[in-house]
């Protein structure tokens, strides 16, 4: 049974054709998903706000998007979207490469900005909103990579990569801070390492001193540390995360509720199905049939 791709915290998912590794994703939420939970690439990504308004919580930190919204997310950075009030958001996913801005060769734009805009030695703003200098050229940019993408004519790989050298022209000449390296901060490092140990071992017990054996600190600091980066316990989490990947199952294969139910990690199906209708507010029975 796969699990797909947004499930993962380290996505795998090559976007794009062939080698011309660049892709757009119209997305509404809760329509399509409820959440895209917390996970990481080694794209650059663009979320695109169109209409409605939510939540985009980038290296654990939450920012409030709404019509026009633009967040940028670098490689290796957390981030994750989710409703706000339950509101509805729909917005564009433009994923890329890092590859389509390296020419081959190592030449001033590799060594001058592009490195060290990916490795921290020139730091961005993550949400860009109506108003903010250079906003206007960001989201012209990105309609005319929209246009270009619909017209789909025979050449238009060099149009995109020409949108996107303009692009990250405005990001280095209007928007940029150069300055010390930023060190990412040890909590965000140990917030990695502890989901990406949840993906791999969700389906098994896992107790408070092996997950703070894993992120590398004691167990009362992991769990003060856990709460107040994520907003809810370490349990509340695992089980949360169980649940969905439950949910995502009962849509994707033909198992039985209890074999799912143990592929998740609940030895008792009693509590599965409580908290299972706790979340969604129906059975995974009903789940299933709907």
């Amino acid at each position: 049974m796969q699990i797909p791709e947004y499930q993962n915290y380290q996505e795998g998912k090559k976007h794009g054709r062939g080698t011309f590794l660049f892709d757009t994703y119209l997305c509404a939420i809760p329509q399509d998903f409820q959440k895209v939970p917390i996970h990481w690439h080694e794209d650059i990504e663009l979320i695109y706000v169109k209409k409605g308004q939510g939540l985009v919580s980038v290296n654990l930190t939450e920012y409030e998007v709404e019509s026009g919204s633009i967040v940028l997310i670098l490689p290796g950075q957390l981030h994750a979207i989710y409703t706000k009030n339950l509101q509805r958001m729909e917005y564009e996913n433009i994923i890329f490469s890092p590859d389509l801005l390296r020419s081959g060769v190592v030449d001033i734009c590799e060594t001058e900005y592009l490195f060290p805009l990916l490795s921290g030695g020139i730091t961005l703003p993550v949400h860009f909103k109506k108003g903010m200098d250079a906003y206007e050229e960001i989201s012209r940019i990105l309609d005319d990579c929209d246009q270009i993408g619909k017209e789909k004519k025979e050449g238009s790989e060099f149009l995109i990569k020409s949108m996107l050298f303009q692009l990250f022209y405005v990001f280095i000449n209007r928007c940029s801070h150069s300055g010390v390296r930023k060190v990412i901060p040890r909590d965000l490092d140990r917030m990695k390492k502890v989901m990406k140990y949840i993906e791999d071992h969700y389906s098994e017990k896992i107790s408070i001193a092996e997950i703070a054996g894993e992120a590398g600190c004691a167990p009362s600091y992991f769990m003060r540390i856990f709460k107040k980066n994520i907003g809810v316990s370490f349990i509340e989490y695992l089980n949360d995360f169980r649940i969905d990947t439950g949910a995502r199952l009962l849509k994707e294969s033909s198992s039985s509720i209890m074999e799912i139910a143990m592929k998740v990690g609940f030895d008792n199906l009693s509590y599965f199905n409580r908290s299972f209708k706790k979340k969604y507010k129906v059975s995974p029975g009903q789940f299933r049939k709907q």
